[in-house]
């Protein structure tokens, strides 16, 4: 695993906690904020948006990825996520996939709870170990 340092995961987290701020979750009250972590240094934050007919909801992962993605990002680093639970919030399967599709087994996921008194920190492989990803279309 690679190791972060403990001063750009704490940022990483706090950007996480402001992204979940701007969360549009009337449905759910589930408020997640994500903040990603590029490899060229640049930072995107992402919320999760719901919507009335649940199937155009957009998680806050695939909301950070996809803006990065956007503006020409191909390679990451890191992504933390944060929601109101008790629990330290993981991404969904569809997250995960999105993940498999950008980045290397060693990605970064940092997850933490509703008052940073749990955070887990694992690597995509260790979450997602079988994924499908582009390199299984050649």
């Amino acid at each position: 695993m690679i190791a972060m340092d403990s001063e750009l995961q704490d940022k990483l987290l706090d950007l996480a906690y402001e992204a979940r701020e701007r969360s549009y979750s009337p449905y759910s009250n589930y408020k997640v904020g994500a903040c990603l972590l590029a490899k060229s240094g640049r930072i995107y934050q992402g919320c999760n948006i719901e919507n009335a007919s649940y199937t155009p909801t957009i998680c806050a992962e695939r909301n950070a990825f996809f803006k990065a993605v956007y503006e020409g990002e191909r390679e990451f680093e890191a992504i933390a996520v944060v929601a109101t639970g008790n629990t330290p919030s993981f991404p969904c399967g569809v997250c995960r996939q999105v993940m498999a599709e950008y980045c290397e087994k060693d990605f970064l996921i940092i997850t933490g709870n509703n008052d940073r008194s749990r955070v887990v920190v694992c690597t995509l492989d260790e979450m997602l170990p079988y994924s499908f990803g582009p390199k299984d279309l050649k």
